[in-house]
């Protein structure tokens, strides 16, 4: 017992090691957003928590893409001032590497268009908005050609990460939750009922599948600066999801937290 004491804090401070490095030159929430979205002093619901399980507990990111990550993706324009005053993409990054370090099983939620989906014969509104703009689009669920670096593809830094022969990379979500993809019998079939939940975007896909996960019979914890949602005139897509986290979630976390969290369960 006494040895595995040991392995596990040298685990642990690993993750957390190995999180700080990242996090030295990570751009972390701006303190203006912080203030923003704080959480309110006096909570009128009940306050609920998830701990984290080893061997029951997984990472869980949507749509770690360049289309909605990089300033070079169809999607900045709206989605950019909320991913760069969350921080966004580098705590994704932060939570890959806590999570790789500790042994913590990932899991990507992939977001792709193939042709056949643009001919769809009825859409929502940002469904309209997504096949008009060439979003997430690949030439077929067969076919990699034009797919490197490409909108589709994965944010650069998270390569390492995803490609790393490990990461459970499920087929992908066509609208918005993972109710068509495998995620759930990937999760099932590790013996996962436990998520930490984070990526793009938050009132879209992460929300999507938070409820889904929740609905399954999952205990989901969202990284709150690990995820931002699209500023548009209709409204303030990431102030909509905090909201709903915080009245559905079994925990809505900091990134800062989740690392912390991620290290100790090593």
């Amino acid at each position: 017992m006494a040895r595995r004491r040991l392995i596990a804090g040298a685990a642990g401070g690993a993750a957390a090691g190995a999180a700080a490095a990242i996090g030295a030159s990570a751009s972390a929430a701006t303190p203006e957003a912080r203030a923003h979205y704080a959480d309110p002093d006096e909570p009128g619901l009940p306050q609920v928590d998830m701990d984290i399980a080893p061997g029951r507990t997984a990472l869980v990111v949507t749509d770690p893409q360049i289309d909605f990550l990089s300033e070079d993706g169809v999607t900045w324009g709206v989605v950019g001032e909320s991913v760069t005053e969350q921080g966004t993409v580098d705590n994704i990054e932060r939570l890959f590497a806590a999570a790789k370090t500790a042994g913590m099983p990932v899991f990507i939620s992939p977001h792709y268009y193939y042709p056949h989906d643009h001919k769809w014969q009825f859409e929502g509104t940002l469904e309209k908005t997504m096949h008009a703009i060439g979003m997430f689009d690949r030439l077929g669920p067969l076919n990699l050609e034009n797919f490197e670096g490409s909108g589709a593809d994965w944010m650069p830094q998270y390569k390492k990460y995803i490609e790393d022969g490990e990461t459970i990379v499920c087929s992908p979500h066509k609208v918005y939750s993972p109710a068509q993809n495998d995620l759930n019998l990937q999760l099932r079939k590790r013996g996962i009922d436990k998520v930490i939940l984070a990526g793009m975007s938050a009132n879209l896909c992460t929300q999507a599948h938070l409820y889904e996960l929740l609905e399954l019979g999952y205990e989901v914890a969202v990284v709150r600066d690990a995820t931002a949602g699209a500023k548009v005139p209709e409204g303030d897509g990431y102030l909509a999801a905090i909201i709903n986290f915080r009245m559905v979630a079994n925990g809505v976390w900091w990134t800062d937290e989740a690392v912390e969290r991620i290290a100790q369960s090593a």
